[in-house]
């Protein structure tokens, strides 16, 4: 059975916020062939679908750099109002973040420690996106949507360079 991106990133997302699964138990489709998440690379997995959400505790954002634009959501529970809104505001646009190389990553646990969190030290809830190069581009206390979020991306010099540096259609 083969699911569609929207379909895929549905699932994860309802799994991570359930707390009923890890990302790493949720099967990943590529070219058809069902392969465990566990077996593949963080970037490897945003490569095969960039609408996929992950945790924090798996990441090592220093793996990142020059490949993707983190955008960390925090917060101090998975059940915090904002960070609900937030997942919600970028459900509704995940190719919006897709062209711009956006990797969602999520932290609801301040207990857990990560090395995001400890990195980034973020109270109670939280945006941050870094860009490519890992510094901070931004971080907003409220939840933005992805308008908002590839606005502030587009005037980065990385992503200026990227449009830049792209073949001219015709």
């Amino acid at each position: 059975m083969m699911m569609d991106r929207f379909a895929f990133s549905a699932l994860v997302f309802v799994a991570l916020t359930a707390g009923g699964a890890s990302a790493q138990d949720v099967a990943a489709v590529t070219d058809g062939t069902a392969t465990y998440a566990a077996e593949l690379s963080v970037i490897e997995r945003w490569q095969a679908d960039k609408t996929t959400f992950f945790e924090a505790s798996e990441i090592d954002l220093t793996a990142l750099q020059y490949v993707a634009r983190p955008l960390i959501v925090f917060a101090d529970s998975p059940n915090q109002p904002q960070y609900q809104e937030q997942l919600r505001l970028l459900q509704r646009d995940l190719s919006g973040l897709a062209i711009r190389d956006v990797i969602v990553i999520l932290d609801s646990d301040p207990a857990a420690r990560t090395s995001v969190r400890q990195t980034l030290r973020p109270r109670g809830f939280s945006l941050v996106l870094m860009d490519k190069d890992g510094r901070v581009g931004f971080r907003k206390p409220d939840p933005w949507d992805v308008r908002e979020i590839g606005r502030q991306i587009d005037k980065m010099p990385l992503r200026i360079q990227e449009v830049r540096d792209q073949p001219q259609r015709q």
